[in-house]
Formats: structure tokens, C-alpha cells, sequence
């Protein structure tokens, strides 16, 4: 099977981070996806194509060059990991095609990672979940988009309880027809991912995860590192705000021993979000350059032992009060496709 390990780890700071020069991915430590090294803080593209709300009919175009700036930036500070989809654009720009402006041709070290499942019309309005024979049409969009001959690694995005058998087999049959190296899975639940592995190797599990996640969240992260799977969390700075933004607690309501380090709220998450086990790869995505650097030197907080004993709690009250929550109103609807 594929190997998926981690390698070397940076000396560990402490402090606020991004004090002593411009920030590096490579403070993050490092992961091997499949058989590509990767620095574990990378970059989401969600929020690239629009300002404001992501996902939706009408959004807001984002300026076309502060886009590629970004993206550009983000490859300056080391950032060698790039989550994009087909289905992340708005009505004047997309995801997979400012990437392909702004950084192709690729460097060698750069892992692009997709996902596919869900799809949006040109209107931007969601269409039926993919079958599995709608699945290499949305392999050969993303690899049109992003002028690639093949994917380096593709996400099925699940939307159901149900068996991932026929849309799994048929990435795995894509996979050994060239057209992807690796694959993973999004939004999945345990037996799903034991499903998927009877089928083909699994290097990857992108699920919603920060400080207050679902309770099941931590079995499943910690499942993955059982299997020298990485665990690509979503959302874990925005939270339960999802594509409308950051809606996770400020530094007034996170515990005194975390905003101690002089590090923000985002990176304060971001960093307690790393330290949950080495497989753990974050992908923050965000459409202002200085938010890039802010969110690369995230990667190189170490938060002491009382800070993470402090969040760990905060974790688990937040977690707990959710579920409280939903069993009250029901789960939150999925309307973003991820």
C-alpha cells in the first residue's frame, strides 16, 4: 500500500509567531501524501474566486490580481499543498483556473489536491450529487481547468450515510487508468472509510474539524493516525460559520494560559488544530495576502502544555454543547458541498 508518514518535524517555538522575519510553511513540519512530501500547513482555495459569502449564486467577485497575489504569496512562504475543487468559482472567476495562472507551470514540490461529488451549474446553483459515471467527467473538468495531465490527489466528497462502494470504485478505476495518483475522502463517516480502504489505499480524510467539532470528529482523526492516514481538517478556523467566514471564539472567549502567547485568535486555532497528532494537515484558506502570512506563521506556534490542557477543555464543552444543540434542532444542513 501507499505510504502515507510523517517525516521531520521543526525544533519546536513558542510565542507569537511570524516575530522574526517572514513566516515558512516549513515551521509546520512535514507529511508524506501518498509518496509527496508535504509542508502540514497548506492553503485552502474556497475563498479565492469571490469576497464574502463562498459557494453561492451571485457572489462577489474577487479582484482578479489580488487573487494570483495571494496564491503567489502563499508559494512564497513554502506553502507546497493546495485544496481546490471545480465547484469553487464565482460568476467571474474560478478557483482551478487562478491557479493555473499564478503557478503554472507547477513547481515539482506542489501537491494540488480536488474533490469531486458535488457539482454547481454555470448560475452557480447546486446540481444533484455525482453518480459514480458522472465521476471522470469531473476528474477531466478539474484537470482542464487546472491544465494538468493527471491529479495528484482526489477527495470524494460524501453527502450521505450510505455505501461509498460504487463512487470509490470508480475514482480507484480512474486511478489506475492515469488520471489520479492518489485518493481520499471528505465528510465521511468510520465505516466508510473502512469501506473505501477494502477497495483501494486511502492517503487522505478532509472532515469539518476545530476547537468545539463534532464529538465523533476526534475518534475518526484519531483513527486515521492508526493508519498513517493525514486527517485534512475544514472549516477549523471559520467553525460552524462555514463559507460565510470565521465564526469560531475570539480571543475574549478563548482561556487566558492560549491569548497569553500574543498569537490571534485564527492562529491560536490553527496551531492547537496541528498539535491534535502529526497527520493532522491544515488547508486555511483566505483571499487577503496578509492573512497568508498571518495563517504560514500559525504553523510555527508550539503552545505550551497549560494552553492545549486549556483548550482540549474548551474542546470538549464546545463539542459537547453542539450535540446538545443538534439533538435539540437537528444536524446543521450541508449546504456548501463540502
Amino acid at each position: 500500500m501507499t505510504s502515507t508518514t510523517p517525516t521531520s518535524a521543526p525544533a519546536p517555538r513558542t510565542g507569537a509567531p511570524g516575530t522574526a522575519g517572514a513566516p515558512s510553511a516549513a515551521d509546520s513540519g512535514t507529511w508524506v501524501l501518498g509518496d509527496r512530501t508535504v509542508h502540514r500547513l497548506g492553503f485552502g482555495a474556497m475563498r479565492l474566486p469571490q469576497t464574502g459569502r463562498a459557494l453561492v449564486p451571485g457572489a462577489v467577485p474577487r479582484d482578479r490580481e489580488q487573487a494570483v497575489s495571494v496564491l503567489r504569496r502563499a508559494r512564497d512562504l513554502g506553502v507546497n499543498h493546495i485544496d481546490t475543487a471545480a465547484f469553487y468559482f464565482s460568476p467571474l472567476l474560478s478557483a482551478n483556473e487562478l491557479i493555473n495562472r499564478a503557478l503554472a507551470p507547477y513547481p515539482d514540490d506542489l501537491v494540488l489536491t480536488t474533490k469531486v461529488g458535488p457539482g454547481r451549474d454555470p448560475s452557480g446553483r447546486w446540481l444533484p450529487h455525482g453518480a459514480p459515471g458522472d465521476l471522470r467527467g469531473q476528474v477531466e473538468e478539474n484537470l482542464r481547468q487546472l491544465g494538468r495531465d493527471h491529479l495528484d490527489v482526489v477527495n470524494l466528497r460524501v453527502v450521505d450515510e450510505g455505501s461509498v462502494a460504487e463512487h470509490f470504485g470508480a475514482l480507484a478505476a480512474l486511478r489506475d487508468a492515469g488520471l489520479v495518483r492518489h485518493l481520499g475522502l471528505s465528510n465521511v463517516r468510520a465505516e466508510q472509510l473502512e469501506e473505501a480502504r477494502s477497495l483501494a489505499p486511502v492517503v487522505c480524510v478532509q472532515n469539518p474539524y476545530g476547537l468545539g467539532a463534532a464529538p465523533g470528529q476526534d475518534a475518526l482523526l484519531r483513527l486515521c493516525g492508526e493508519y498513517g492516514i493525514a486527517f485534512v481538517p475544514f472549516y477549523a478556523i471559520a467553525g460552524r460559520g462555514r463559507q460565510n467566514g470565521a465564526a469560531g471564539p475570539g480571543r475574549e472567549h478563548l482561556p487566558p494560559e492560549a491569548v497569553g502567547s500574543g498569537a490571534s485568535a485564527a492562529q491560536i486555532r490553527l496551531a492547537w488544530t496541528l498539535s491534535r497528532g502529526p497527520h493532522v494537515l491544515a488547508i486555511p484558506g483566505t483571499g487577503d495576502p496578509a492573512h497568508v502570512d498571518a495563517n504560514v506563521a500559525a504553523g510555527a506556534l508550539r503552545l505550551g502544555a497549560p494552553a492545549l490542557a486549556a483548550l482540549d477543555t474548551l474542546h470538549v464543552r464546545l463539542g459537547r454543547e453542539r450535540a446538545e444543540e443538534e439533538a435539540r434542532t437537528g444536524p446543521s444542513a450541508s449546504a456548501d458541498g463540502r
